[in-house]
């Protein structure tokens, strides 16, 4: 019986079809396990702070996390830099938007918080019991994370008494929860006018990288190598 040309093309496309379908769809695999080849996530060290993370007056990358983040690269370590410090902040509303910087897991917290407590004569109380709710928040949802507290301390404005008692609560906290300790960051660059801009509070770029080097080997000593 002679087939028809429609019927021999028919034909013909099967063939063709089956030779080749299993080479398209090895080929098919292959580029689909290239797409979801999952690229391998830096861990993350975050700061949280207030205005001197975020770098107050000057550009956030010359602010001591931006040194920070600069040190890392130049190291090439497997970690990445987060600035979640928000000028003003104190530490009922840094305890209040903590939640949404905990959305992914930080290897190292640096909890730079209090400043604009002390400034504000804020009961020490209330300030202890924050920064104390802050860390036990990170170690409740992440045992693993490593927490650094920078200690601060403020200038006579509210009294000999609150001043002397501000800078004996971040030992106080340090050694309560079990965290590392920064003594005070600010050191060598506190009270000297060339290191600070005009309101003598927030540090110049030349500020910023001696306080880079008061909490480098912090972190560094925290760095999984």
């Amino acid at each position: 019986m002679k087939l028809s040309f429609n019927s021999f093309y028919i034909i013909l496309g099967v063939i063709f079809f089956s030779c080749s379908s299993p080479k398209e769809e090895k080929t098919k695999e292959v580029q689909e396990t290239e797409t979801i080849t999952p690229v391998p996530t830096k861990k993350l060290i975050l700061f949280f702070g207030n205005s001197l993370s975020a770098g107050y007056g000057i550009e956030a990358e010359d602010a001591f996390p931006g040194l920070v983040a600069a040190r890392i690269d130049s190291l090439n370590l497997n970690y990445r830099v987060i600035n979640g410090g928000l000028s003003g902040e104190t530490t009922a509303s840094g305890l209040s938007r903590l939640d949404w910087f905990l959305e992914e897991e930080p290897s190292i917290f640096v909890l730079e918080l209090g400043g604009n407590d002390g400034l504000r004569g804020i009961d020490l109380a209330e300030t202890k019991k924050n920064l104390k709710a802050i860390i036990q928040l990170v170690k409740s949802k992440y045992p693993e994370t490593k927490i650094l507290l920078a200690g601060m301390q403020i200038p006579p404005n509210m009294g000999q008494e609150y001043t002397s008692d501000f800078q004996k609560l971040y030992p106080q906290i340090a050694q309560e929860e079990d965290v590392e300790l920064i003594p005070f960051l600010l050191e060598g660059v506190a009270g000297d006018p060339d290191l600070n801009l005009p309101d003598r509070i927030h540090p110049t770029e030349e500020g910023h990288q001696i306080v880079f080097e008061n909490i480098w080997p912090f972190i560094e000593t925290m760095l999984e190598r």
